[in-house]
């Protein structure tokens, strides 16, 4: 399909299965396993001399690889991988091409530190973790070793944009490859593979999902490295289900529409939190005060709909405010129709460091915005109202 920034013929075309009933939608097939017709057809499947139907926990089934085309055209990707959650594919690309030694530049999601603090550590392998402001510091990790870089941009909660373009030359200059978390943005806002990464990963349970009824990651890239991603998701057992990989296809086909309004939302609630006496900071690159909104800009089509902001106060301010939200709802995860609201202190960064929170720049004042399809007025008066009470 030709080349251009509206993903809205790609959201429902591709991937799409030539059904022999004529079915208009691609139709789900929840079976675990296929038939030959005799021992020479199983073995082509078998030998990869021809691409079939075979077995759905190797990710061989028409639903799964109709989705992973889908998602490999959003990401103008050459393949993709559909995993159970955001966390399996973040898990099996580190454990593939990770251990040479992983650099974590830049803040990055609570459960992907944990991860790499404590079961990819007790493998052996190694993470290091710069600030995405430390190019000194950056260069002088990549001189000690390493076969993957793993940046997530925007970042989780503080909304911070780092340079794909720099990072991934940075990276290639010393062997190493480059793995981006695009979840905040998704394919609509931000290209990473267009950019120079080698990987472009999300948790799908998020703005590719939508709706906050499925559990879905993937990663895209190259062929040849997708493929050999491929055997660990296999042996790991971690294939996204056919069942959820239909539910993800159908969502993806608003995709670019929820996005422009999740953009178009959020970014009026930043406008109108930054000017709120109450408030003392808000984080969101769309804002031209912010101090990412240059690159921001420059690297991404929309600024998406998360942002975060201080309160003005103490921690049990914050905490009552999120409390008296009435039309927000108080719950973990993000990139649903529904706005949600969270701490991280409470939630995603639960029981990290003090030191590393503050080095992260995340506070116990600090509240992350999910923002939803809602009207936008109903959204700045349930703020309203809320940081009213709480002043």
């Amino acid at each position: 399909m030709a080349e251009h920034d509206d993903f809205s013929t790609e959201a429902i075309h591709s991937g799409q299965i030539d059904d022999p009933f004529g079915a208009a939608v691609s139709p789900l097939y929840d079976s675990t396993t296929f038939s030959f017709a005799d021992t020479e057809a199983l073995l082509e499947v078998v030998g990869g001399r021809k691409q079939a139907a075979f077995y759905s926990r190797y990710g061989m089934n028409p639903s799964i690889t109709s989705l992973e085309q889908r998602l490999a055209a959003l990401d103008k990707a050459e393949s993709a991988l559909a995993f159970g959650s955001g966390m399996a594919a973040i898990s099996s690309l580190c454990l593939a091409f990770g251990r040479g030694g992983i650099i974590c530049f830049g803040e990055i999601y609570g459960g992907t530190m944990v991860f790499l603090q404590q079961q990819a550590a007790l493998l052996g392998i190694t993470t290091r973790f710069v600030a995405s402001d430390d190019d000194a510091d950056f260069v002088s990790a990549l001189g000690q070793g390493a076969s993957l870089v793993f940046m997530e941009t925007p970042a989780n909660p503080t909304l911070k944009v780092s340079d794909i373009e720099k990072t991934a030359r940075l990276s290639h200059q010393h062997g190493a490859r480059l793995a981006v978390d695009n979840t905040f943005a998704t394919p609509i806002n931000q290209q990473p593979l267009s950019l120079g990464a080698d990987f472009a990963l999300q948790s799908a349970t998020k703005y590719l999902g939508g709706h906050s009824d499925l559990t879905a990651g993937v990663v895209a890239g190259k062929d040849r490295e997708i493929t050999e991603l491929n055997e660990w998701r296999k042996s790991l057992g971690q294939a996204i289900a056919p069942e959820v990989a239909h539910k993800l296809k159908r969502s993806l086909v608003t995709l670019p529409l929820r996005v422009e309004r999740h953009n178009k939302n959020a970014e009026t609630l930043a406008a109108f939190l930054h000017q709120h006496p109450l408030i003392e900071k808000v984080y969101y690159p769309g804002l031209e005060t912010s101090e990412n909104h240059e690159l921001a800009t420059r690297q991404m089509r929309g600024f998406g709909g998360m942002l975060s902001f201080d309160l003005k106060g103490s921690a049990t301010a914050a905490r009552q405010f999120a409390d008296r939200l009435t039309l927000m709802k108080l719950a973990p995860s993000l990139g649903g129709a529904e706005t949600l609201i969270t701490q991280p202190v409470t939630s995603s960064h639960y029981g990290l460091p003090k030191a590393l929170l503050d080095k992260a720049g995340i506070s116990d004042r600090m509240i992350r915005l999910s923002v939803g399809l809602e009207a936008v007025d109903d959204l700045i008066a349930d703020l309203e109202q809320a940081l009213r009470a709480t002043a």
